[in-house]
């Protein structure tokens, strides 16, 4: 059965934001974001006139997207268990991924494009960063946290996460996001 070629724009999106988590921003070219995406290279520009940075600032958001869903599931339960329930798919992700797969959002954030051009990918994130932050920081004061205590945590949280995945993904270990892990716990506590 073959893909509509009208699903060819999202795939194309999808498959870079996957790419991004495992190999970054400078190493996810469109000749093989098409490739894996099963897409008309010779479309590609028709739908992303602004090219790769186009591509991989859509595949920024739509990453940070996912993020944002999963966190709105996962709070649900309480900022304690939901972000107790989110650190442990992380783990899983980390762990079935022989740590190979990152955050999309973090490689978009930290990588300068080799080719230079706009900021697109790294305003994504910045977006995405800030969107995660209002959702913990809700959360928090919705529990009884007062409010630079909750903007504090909700950035204490995504910093602590995103560095250390960073660290176990560079040692290849899952020592480092155990740790980390061990000291949010008591954070997300209501007061």
């Amino acid at each position: 059965m073959s893909r509509r070629p009208t699903d060819a724009p999202q795939r194309v999106i999808s498959t870079a934001a996957d790419m991004l988590a495992t190999y970054g921003l400078n190493a996810t070219s469109i000749r093989e974001v098409t490739r894996r995406a099963d897409a008309p290279f010779g479309s590609t520009y028709h739908h992303f006139p602004g090219g790769k940075q186009q591509v991989l600032a859509e595949a920024t958001a739509l990453a940070g997207g996912r993020i944002e869903v999963l966190l709105e599931e996962v709070l649900k339960d309480g900022v304690e268990a939901g972000v107790t329930r989110f650190l442990a798919m992380w783990r899983q992700r980390l762990l079935d991924s022989d740590f190979h797969v990152g955050c999309p959002v973090l490689a978009a954030a930290v990588e300068e494009p080799l080719e230079g051009g706009a900021d697109d990918a790294r305003n994504a994130a910045s977006a995405a960063f800030c969107r995660w932050e209002q959702q913990l920081t809700a959360a928090l004061l919705a529990e009884g946290h007062a409010l630079e205590r909750a903007r504090s945590t909700a950035t204490m949280l995504i910093a602590s996460v995103e560095g250390a995945v960073a660290m176990s993904r560079a040692s290849r270990n899952i020592a480092p996001f155990d740790r980390v892990v061990a000291q949010l716990a008591p954070l997300c506590a209501r007061p």
